[in-house]
């Protein structure tokens, strides 16, 4: 879980989640390799394939110095049909990634699947 940083929650992520992809924000650092691995390992899943692109800082202004954010990568996870990654119970909750795709599944996966025509 070194790579992960947290579960994606937009628009976009909610309509993949139908085709059975997965987003997810990761370290610059880390490889696919790894986060392919990771995802395999911990959830017991099959990966078909990942698509990542990295998204830049924000800029951020403290008075008269202007900074900005780390750049950070963003992947994009597809499994293999059949497999998915199931909602965790509050005793397996450790940290803001599975907090998030547990929020994914009982609030936001529902009402996407109401949607659909």
């Amino acid at each position: 879980m070194d790579g992960i940083k947290y579960a994606v929650v937009t628009d976009k992520s909610i309509r993949l989640l139908l085709k059975n992809q997965y987003t997810s924000n990761v370290e610059s650092g880390s490889t696919r390799t790894e986060i392919k691995h990771w995802v395999e390992l911990f959830f017991g899943v099959k990966v078909i394939a990942m698509n990542s692109h990295r998204l830049p800082g924000k800029g951020r202004r403290m008075r008269p110095i202007m900074g900005h954010t780390m750049h950070y990568r963003r992947m994009i996870i597809t499994l293999q049909p059949g497999y998915s990654i199931p909602p965790l119970e509050r005793k397996e909750l450790k940290s803001k990634y599975l907090i998030a795709w547990r929020y994914i599944y009982t609030k936001l996966l529902p009402r996407a699947h109401a949607m659909e025509p």
